[in-house]
């Protein structure tokens, strides 16, 4: 059954990197391989973007911790590790690490209220790459992006100095008795395909040993796909997401 108001994801609406609490603390281990924790940041490697080319519908797969931690047989390919939860044809989702044959994502609704992630696994032949844009012009680029209708994160992009381009965020987070904030500004020339800086971008990206705020940016399709390390806000503040340019 589709959810409403949420587009598909029902009660597998979890928030990105939240700490998953459920259950007895003994019965989850955190390295267990077959749990799908959501997407890491990789110094060395951009998270891909992939399409869901099942038709017309996939399910999300569970992990062992689902079910009150009763999953253990999961994820596989049978009934009892399907969830009800499910993504369609055309959906857009980041992708993390892989186990047998399934590949474990993160979804968020692109008509959500609020920055909510689903996260689960998905078999890995109901995926397809989405390549980035292979070298985008400076006007690709500039705008005031949001991600999703979330008003508490845009990051805007206009010409900077000396033919750099001049990249802000700015991201409220919403706790349940207070907020969280976080923000960036830096002066960056593109590369190749991908906006990448550390801090304000006098630091060289390479030099993984400094600074603290680390993001990446790409274009793919009508979309900027943000990361960030989560170094650049308050706890459990991210600008990781896809971002559309508004109009």
């Amino acid at each position: 059954m589709r959810a409403k108001g949420v587009s598909r994801i029902g009660p597998a609406l979890l928030f990105f990197s939240a700490v998953l609490t459920a259950g007895p603390a003994s019965a989850y281990d955190a390295y267990d391989p077959n749990n799908c924790n959501g997407v890491h940041w990789d110094d060395k490697r951009a998270l891909v973007v992939q399409k869901v080319t099942a038709h017309p519908r996939v399910n999300f797969i569970k992990s062992p911790y689902d079910d009150d931690f009763k999953a253990t047989t999961c994820p596989a390919a049978t009934e009892a590790c399907r969830q009800k939860s499910y993504l369609v044809t055309g959906d857009l989702v980041l992708t993390g690490k892989t186990q047998g044959a399934f590949t474990c994502v993160v979804y968020q609704s692109p008509v959500a209220k609020k920055l909510i992630w689903a996260k689960g696994w998905l078999p890995s032949s109901a995926l397809t790459p989405v390549a980035p844009m292979p070298s985008p012009k400076i006007s690709d680029w500039i705008g005031t992006w949001y991600n999703s209708e979330h008003p508490g994160g845009p990051i805007e992009i206009k010409r900077g100095e000396g033919g750099k381009l001049h990249v802000e965020g700015d991201m409220t987070s919403p706790t349940a008795h207070d907020f969280h904030t976080g923000e960036f500004e830096a002066q960056v020339t593109p590369q190749n395909d991908t906006i990448a800086f550390v801090d304000d971008g006098s630091i060289p990206f390479e030099k993984t040993d400094e600074g603290e705020c680390r993001v990446r940016m790409q274009r793919i399709g009508p979309l900027l796909v943000v990361e960030d390390n989560n170094g650049c806000g308050g706890t459990g503040v991210t600008f990781t997401g896809l971002y559309r340019r508004k109009k």
